[in-house]
């Protein structure tokens, strides 16, 4: 029998890169039928809408939303599958932080930050929550990013429901890597 933590981890692989794994659709905003995730789980192991909605809610990194009505339930961000979450764009502080293992650090100096898998590039507002996203990948390292430049020179930016900062690439040029 799988965990909470497990189940959790499943429903982000469902609601951002894989809903055929529960044979689950999404739709263009990605939507899932949460009675139909309910059920899905359910085949496999007891589980109830009232576990469901505890996990959305105790989520720390507030990962899911329900819809209004509660019979919906889709990723906030870090799909990579094409969906619109509906997002809505932002004007950016000016200055944002990336959390990186330290391997990847010269290929980003040359590269710039690409959202590779998936839609965006992922950006935290404080370098705190940046640390925690670069540990989980080795030694970390973080980038500042001058947002408020990227934002004059053009760049859309766009603020998830969790308060994770995305937008489609940063440029080398737009970065520095923190002492």
């Amino acid at each position: 029998m799988k965990t909470m933590t497990e189940i959790s981890k499943l429903i982000a692989l469902v609601l951002r890169h894989k809903p055929e794994a529960l044979n689950l659709t999404l739709d263009e905003h990605g939507w899932c039928d949460a009675a139909a995730l309910v059920a899905r789980i359910n085949e496999k192991q007891p589980f109830a809408m009232e576990e469901l909605q505890r996990i959305v809610a105790q989520d720390s990194k507030q990962r899911y939303s329900f819809s209004e009505d509660g019979s919906m339930i889709r990723a906030n961000q870090g799909h990579s599958i094409p969906v619109d979450v509906e997002l809505p764009e932002a004007t950016p502080p000016a200055v944002l932080y990336h959390g990186t293992a330290s391997r990847f650090v010269e290929s980003i100096r040359s590269a710039g930050l690409q959202p590779r898998s998936r839609l965006y590039v992922h950006l935290s507002a404080d370098v705190a929550t940046a640390e925690i996203v670069g540990k989980r990948h080795g030694k970390p390292e973080i980038f500042v990013v001058d947002a408020a430049r990227m934002a004059a020179d053009g760049f859309t930016f766009y603020l998830s429901k969790n308060g994770v900062w995305l937008t489609k690439a940063v440029p080398p040029r737009y970065l520095t890597l923190m002492e």
